[in-house]
């Protein structure tokens, strides 16, 4: 082989790696646009059809991108000259020896699915999950990404969330408020029941049925509780807590109503 038989080789091989160098980046950016494009769309479809929750359209929009993604790494890897069967085994191979060493991880991902197909929770809701509290931000393939009250990020694996409890707080549409409240001996006790009954009669946000339940519930060692249960809707639920601690505090002033604290009675005997 000459000086020219060589120059035309090197020549050749050198255009044809470096088209399929250019192919395949240019695959490989039109790929990666695609697939952001399309889970971006997905996302997207609650907005036009309220009918599709939203947990479900990240999910699939989350599917739909690794999806497009696979297959725009098969491409570029072809477009090098790497067999489609032998790739196939090869990662059928790598998946196996991955899926040993990533079982915690697989099991996240299966328990994703379950999580999105069964829904004990959604984007939006208030829950209590592997011992934290917070607003659903997203439910992702490997993760659920919760909003502290304090505005806290907290990301739970799914495997931790979904075989733990799971307490929903805005699963249903109304909710009780439990309170207790203390009143002295000497008070009069259908007296303190009527000014608790009046001062939750009177907030809207408590709602007429089920009806409002207000009974003396213990005797304590320096005072008598009253137990009052009110019903209201989901997002009234803190809101009426804290107003009412304060609204009976002021009612129990304004009637004369002892509020006790506990005393100590100190004895002493001569020697």
């Amino acid at each position: 082989m000459d000086v020219l038989q060589i120059q035309d080789f090197l020549l050749t091989t050198g255009l044809q790696l470096a088209i399929n160098v250019g192919m395949a980046a240019l695959i490989l950016i039109v790929g990666f646009m695609v697939a952001g494009a399309v889970a971006r769309t997905i996302r997207k479809i609650p907005d036009r059809n309220p009918r599709l929750d939203r947990t479900l359209a990240n999910f699939f929009a989350s599917m739909a991108k690794w999806a497009i993604l696979a297959v725009v790494i098969i491409a570029v890897l072809t477009r090098f000259g790497v067999e489609t069967t032998s790739l196939v085994a090869a990662l059928g191979a790598v998946t196996l020896a991955i899926g040993f060493a990533l079982q915690g991880t697989l099991s996240n991902v299966a328990a994703g699915v379950m999580i999105v197909f069964f829904r004990p929770y959604k984007i939006g809701d208030v829950v209590e999950v592997a011992g934290t509290v917070g607003a659903v931000k997203e439910v992702t393939l490997f993760y659920t990404e919760l909003s502290t009250p304090d505005n806290k990020q907290i990301i739970i694996p799914n495997g931790q969330a979904w075989g733990g409890v799971i307490t929903n707080y805005s699963a249903y549409a109304t909710r009780r408020c439990d309170f207790t409240f203390s009143a002295g001996y000497d008070d009069d006790i259908d007296t303190v029941i009527g000014v608790l009954r009046d001062v939750f009669d009177a907030d809207e946000r408590v709602l007429k049925d089920p009806a409002l339940f207000v009974e003396v519930s213990a005797h304590g060692a320096s005072s008598v509780d009253y137990t009052v249960r009110a019903w209201v809707k989901s997002g009234d639920y803190w809101g009426l807590h804290f107003d009412m601690n304060k609204r009976v505090k002021l009612a129990f002033d304004e009637k004369g109503i002892e509020i006790p604290y506990p005393h100590r009675v100190e004895i002493q005997k001569k020697g």
